[in-house]
């Protein structure tokens, strides 16, 4: 089978390790020139844990993994007020989880591809054209080719799913958030291997410490710390987050000048994709271009290994059958992702009160997670899965 495959990121590439391995003709389209570097820290536990080791690249990747020893919440003068030792969250995934780069993820999974598939850079799908049989597909550079499958790997802003489904506006639900991150190189305090977040009133900035003597910045905004909505270029980013941040107390300072040096800034609002089907004809959607649950739930990257087992294991299972391959695919992964969004929901205002009162009270919280019942009476439900991957034989 002919699959096109539409963004290089974890849900692409994972669906290409699979769809190759099982001996069909792929091609890994991808809009930026190069696979995607730098971005967030996840915490990888659950069936986004297991598809990695089912794909025999955890042992390589946890070589890789960042490690924290705490979650620290400080105040304004950088006094602990909340926080709980990292051990708590390794002791509910049951001891597989792995803090790693998104990006990191991606490479490896891309290195395990070994060049064995047609890979663009550079390009993107521009129009789909599906008669029912076989799907014509045009891109921005590349002569239009035909495929048996088109597959939207493509994030939050899909291509594909504007085209086939429609407009982002019919399927995005804003969490009333933006999200940026941005790295420094020597910043100092460094804090060992601490996570350590401060949050005034509808702002929350955390550091995060990475290889090299790097500092991972992660900051949350309430929209209405934001004039003007999503800034577009890189000096409106650097401008929105530096209004945002400026005289808010901890070190903002430290962290307004950073946000001057850097020279690559991720921006972006907080939303969830909620779709009714992520199947069309001989289109179907994965990752968060089928069901982003928003970076706030914390298992995007999961989702989306998982999902792409599953989709490359039903069509294996199914044969020829396409279309009832992409319906199992779909029944068994959307009601299940569905409910994940819907806990998710709730963790907004956990992350980013929008008062005093409110973030003294978040953080006084995060201390009863250092007692032995609290942590799965307050977190438990967001590291239970529902759903066993199912074996595939492949």
């Amino acid at each position: 089978m002919k699959v096109v495959i539409n963004g290089a990121g974890i849900a692409g590439t994972a669906l290409a390790y699979w769809l190759g391995r099982l001996g069909h003709h792929v091609t890994l389209v991808e809009r930026a020139p190069d696979l995607r570097t730098g971005g967030f820290v996840v915490n990888l536990w659950g069936i986004g844990y297991d598809a990695l080791e089912k794909m025999g690249l955890l042992p390589r990747l946890l070589e890789l993994q960042h490690h924290s020893d705490e979650l620290r919440m400080v105040d304004r003068a950088g006094r602990t007020r909340g926080g709980y030792p990292s051990s708590v969250l390794l002791k509910l995934a049951k001891g597989r989880m792995a803090t790693l780069a998104r990006s990191d993820i991606a490479a490896a999974i891309y290195g395990a591809l070994d060049g064995q598939m047609d890979t663009r850079f550079g390009d993107s799908v521009t129009t789909i054209d599906d008669d029912g049989t076989r799907v014509r597909v045009g891109f921005d550079h590349a002569p239009p080719q035909e495929a048996d499958l088109v597959i939207g790997a493509d994030g939050l802003h899909s291509r594909v799913r504007h085209h086939v489904f429609g407009p982002d506006t019919r399927f995005e639900y804003p969490m009333g958030c933006h999200v940026a991150s941005f790295e420094a190189a020597g910043y100092r305090p460094r804090n060992g291997n601490a996570y350590v977040a401060y949050t005034a009133p509808g702002r929350y900035v955390a550091r995060f410490p990475m290889r090299d003597d790097r500092m991972l910045f992660f900051v949350l905004l309430r929209d209405e710390y934001l004039a003007g909505g999503t800034p577009r270029d890189h000096a409106g980013r650097k401008a929105a987050l530096t209004r945002a941040l400026d005289g808010i107390g901890w070190e903002s300072d430290a962290i307004v000048s950073a946000i001057a040096q850097t020279d690559d800034i991720y921006f972006d609002s907080i939303s969830q994709i909620r779709m009714d089907r992520w199947v069309q004809g001989n289109v179907a959607l994965i990752g968060d271009a089928a069901a982003c649950p928003s970076l706030i739930a914390g298992e995007g990257a999961g989702f989306a290994l998982a999902e792409a087992y599953v989709l490359a294991g039903e069509l294996h299972r199914h044969g020829n059958d396409t279309a009832a391959a992409l319906a199992r695919y779909q029944s068994r992964l959307h009601a299940v992702i569905a409910r994940k969004q819907k806990h998710a929901e709730s963790l907004a205002a956990s992350f980013v009160p929008r008062t005093a009162l409110g973030v003294r009270l978040r953080d006084y919280t995060t201390l009863l997670m250092r007692l032995p019942v609290f942590p799965r009476l307050l977190m438990g439900r967001y590291f239970h899965d529902e759903l066993v991957l199912p074996d595939y034989g492949i």
